[in-house]
Parts: structure tokens; sequence; C-alpha cells
């Protein structure tokens, strides 16, 4: 870090020596702790870095040991969050003389207050020329021509990211012809847009960015140019925007190669926008989100002609559109599935073996708010999901049976949540727990929250489960053994053998370590 053997010797020498403490009699104690400073032989570098790992607060409180501290806080300071009051103007020079390599910026108003002007938002520009990310929160103030001076200073921008301010198509296509290297771009509740003004076109940023998220915008069709015209869009989100997005989706799917990630949610998009959404065949993550008009015949073009799905995410609002033909086809299509969320779409028997037979990198699964899961599809997943983590079931009319059968199954099972299923009772839910120590469970019956079928990957793999493994595996604990006669006993108790002749072969294909086609039939 450029410092010298001597600076070396003289800071192992002080942190490593023992301390010698004059007597009060000595007069200089005072004068020697306030003179000494244990840290001046670390370079600057060191101390930034150190700095790093502390807290905002800490961070703030280790700026007053002393005017060094001060200034390598202030010069190692790269992400910066300002209240952006009408007063802020007035601080700026002094906060970016300080703060000067400020990468991340983020400027909340509240909607009660009054927000920054151009003025102070150009300044700022001015200051933050290494400035790539820029959030903007409530700034009603800031106009077109602000947002326009304000691209032009900060060319390196890579995300901006606005919600609820004021300006408009001019400002924003600002930011597309000067930030020539914008990657994301997130627009949510964008006032300034009016009905059949001018278009937002890519400009020179067109070539470079990679993320596009519209939400609730009431002309988001103004937005049509940029995203057919973004030809290295890999993730785009439209989200509850007014307008038909068929025609856009279709222009977009003539020329886009690199889309992976589409979440499409409360918008008029029918199986048309579907089928256009499957000429994207490097296409890994779907989310069809309260969309009424699509139906099995959209998912199935999907899933014949995007063989990479990894994640697909269904709510199906209760219309029924969407059931086990789209889903039988997602089974037998798409091989790679790791995460399904099923959210009011009445999924079958039928179905879920189809998923649970050929998925068999099914890592994630979350069942909410259908009429047709019981305990016969928990059943079945538990006994061929041998790769399930995360199991998440609501509002399905399940009981202690269901669960009993997940204790005996999903050798790999490390979270399960389960919420509003008036058929599971305590007792059972404490004995699967006892059952698999290392489980980490979330029980309520009477959840009157909304169907949240989160599943986030930031729970840690844990070692050392002791689940028995299905099939021809060896079971790797000393408890009881999973056994052929365990699992019929659980089936026959669900009435597998008497009362639906459609799955009077259900237990065998189970046990079997093969493909499950014939499931399918």
């Amino acid at each position: 870090m450029g410092q010298s053997f001597s600076a070396v010797n003289s800071f192992s020498f002080r942190f490593l020596s023992p301390a010698v403490v004059p007597s009060e009699s000595d007069g200089l104690v005072g004068e020697i702790i306030n003179d000494v400073d244990c840290t001046d032989g670390i370079p600057d570098e060191c101390l930034a870095h150190i700095f790093q790992f502390l807290s905002a607060t800490d961070r703030k409180m280790c700026s007053l040991v002393s005017r060094r501290w001060f200034f390598v806080d202030g010069g190692s300071r790269y992400r910066l969050s300002l209240n952006a009051k009408e007063e802020i103007f007035s601080y700026v020079p002094s906060l970016f003389t300080r703060f000067d390599s400020v990468t991340k910026l983020a400027l909340r108003c509240h909607r009660k207050s009054m927000g920054m002007n151009d003025e102070a938002f150009v300044m700022i520009s001015i200051r933050c020329r290494k400035l790539e990310r820029l959030k903007l929160r409530g700034c009603r103030e800031i106009t077109d021509d602000g947002m326009a001076a304000f691209a032009a200073n900060c060319k390196n921008l890579k995300k901006l990211s606005c919600g609820s301010c004021a300006f408009g198509t001019k400002g924003i296509n600002a930011v597309l012809d000067y930030c020539t290297a914008l990657e994301e771009l997130s627009i949510k509740r964008l006032r300034g847009i009016q009905d059949g003004g001018e278009q937002i076109r890519p400009g020179a940023a067109g070539s470079s960015l990679k993320s596009l998220t519209l939400k609730q915008l009431v002309n988001g069709q103004s937005f049509e140019q940029l995203v057919i015209g973004a030809k290295k869009l890999r993730t785009l989100k439209i989200i509850r925007c007014l307008g038909d997005w068929d025609k856009v989706l279709e222009m977009t799917g003539n020329g886009n190669n690199f889309l992976i990630d589409v979440h499409l949610e409360r918008i008029q998009v029918t199986d048309i926008g579907l089928a256009a959404i499957s000429k994207w065949v490097n296409l890994e993550i779907l989310h069809i989100v309260k969309t009424p008009e699509c139906s099995n015949l959209g998912l199935i073009t999907v899933a014949e002609n995007c063989k990479r799905l990894r994640k697909l995410h269904i709510d199906g609002w209760r219309t029924n559109k969407i059931g086990d033909e789209g889903l039988i086809a997602v089974a037998k299509q798409c091989p790679n599935l790791q995460e399904l969320v099923l959210i009011g779409v009445n999924a079958t028997y039928l179905s879920l073996a189809a998923i649970a037979a050929n998925c068999q990198d099914l890592e994630r699964l979350a069942l909410c708010g259908s009429r047709t899961i019981g305990d016969q599809e928990i059943a079945c997943i538990a006994a061929k999901c041998l790769a399930l983590k995360k199991f998440c079931i609501k509002g399905c009319d399940i009981s202690d049976i269901a669960i009993e059968a997940l204790a005996w199954g999903c050798p790999n099972l490390m979270k399960v949540k389960v919420k509003k299923c008036r058929g599971v009772s305590n007792d059972v839910m404490d004995w699967l727990q006892e059952r698999k120590a290392s489980l980490v469970m979330n029980f309520d019956a009477t959840d009157h929250e909304g169907f949240d079928a989160s599943l986030s990957d930031g729970l840690q793999e844990s070692s050392g489960l002791e689940i028995p493994v299905m099939g021809s595996q060896v079971a790797a604990t000393a408890s009881p053994s999973i056994s052929t006669g365990r699992l019929s006993f659980i089936f026959s108790k669900l009435g597998l053998f008497a009362s639906r002749n459609l799955v009077g072969c259900a237990f065998s294909r189970f046990s079997s370590n093969e493909d499950g086609s014939s499931s399918n039939s």
C-alpha cells in the first residue's frame, strides 16, 4: 500500500510492544495519551477499507475522531442517501466537497414537503461526475430541463430509478441520449408523460440497456419504441401499465435474442403476447400475474419453445384459464424447472404428478389458493420431488395426512410454510419439527394476509439433515427409514386405491426412480 519498512516497524511496535504507563506524578499522562494516534501508521487506503465494514451510524461516529478520519471517511463514501428538501441547495457545495467519490446516490423527498429544484439538482450533477447509479423518489420539482442538464453532466450513469417524479418524455429521452452506458432503467408513476405525446425512443443507450421496469404508468405505451428498440434487453418488467401490450411484445420478439427474464402483471395481454414471448428461446424466468386473458394455449406455446425455463410464477386470479393442460406441457418441455409458484391456479394430481416426475431439479414450490390441491397432491410431491428444498402451501384443502407425507418424503427439504390450511393441526407440525429438527417451519392456520409465495434464496443450506432418502437411495439417519409399507399406509388413507381410478397405480409410480413419463397419461 506504499508504506515504508520503517513505517511498518513503527506500526507493529505500537500495537505489539507492552504499554508503558507513567506515574501520575509525572504529570504527562494526559499529554501522552492525547498525542499518540495508534492508527497513524496505517495508510489511508487501509483505513478506508476498514471503514467499509462499519454501519452508516458507526462511520458517522468515526468521522468525528480526528481530522484525518473525517477526510478518509468522506473520500471513501461511495453511496449516499439524502433527504432532497428545498433547503438542500445551500448544503450541496460542502456536502459534495467532502463526499467527492460518490458513485451511488439516492434523493428522496416526502410527498408533503417541497423538494429540491432544478438548480440544486444540476449543481449535484456538476460535483458528482463519477456517479453511476441514481435513485429519485418524490422529487416533483425537477423538470425535464433539469433532468436533461443532469444527464449531460453525468454521462457515466449506468442505473436510473425514478418514482413519483414530475418530469416526462423529454427528460427520459435526454438520459437515453447522453448516458451511453445506461444498463438499468426503472420508471414508476412518472407523471409528466402525456397521452399522444412524443414517444420515448432508445437513443444512444438502446445498445447498452439490459433491464427495463415499467410500473404503474397511465401512459405506458409511450415506452413502446424503447421496448422494441433495446436489442440487448435481458430483463423486461411491465406492471400495472395501461395499454394493449400484445403488439409491443410481438414486435419485440422479432429482434431480441437476449431476453431471459419477463414479468407481466395486471396488464392487457393475451395468448398472442405469450406466443410472442415464446420466440425468446433463451427465456429462463417468466411471471404471469393477474393477466385474465392468458390461457393454457399461450402457456403451451411458451413451454414448447422456451425449454430453458427455470422459474415460472403464475397467478391465475381464479379465472381457471390456466390449469392442468398448460402445466403438463411445462412438465414435458421444461425439465430444468427449479422454481414454480402457482397462485389461484386449480392444478390437480395429473399436472402436479407430471411436474414431480419430470422436473427433477425442482427446488422451490409454492401452491396457494387452489381448491383442487389436497392430501393426494401433496403426497405425490413428497414422494417424487427429491430435490425440493422450500415448499409453501397456502389456502389449500389439506389435512395432517399431507404433512405426515412430507415427513417421509422430500429428503432435501429445508423450509416449509403452511398458511390458512385449516385442516392442519399444531400437533402434526410439532411432530414434523421433531422428526426433521433442522427444518425451518412457518405455520399459521388462520393467516389473514394475502398470498405471499415468497421463495427467497436467502436461506443457507444446512448440512447433516437427518432425513430419509426416497427410492433406491440409502437413508442417512438412524431414524426409521422410509418403507413401501409406510407410504402405502399414507396413500391408503387418502383413498387412492379405491375412490380414484385415474391414479390406481399411483404408489407404484411414486416409489420407482423412473422419469415418470407414465404419469402424464
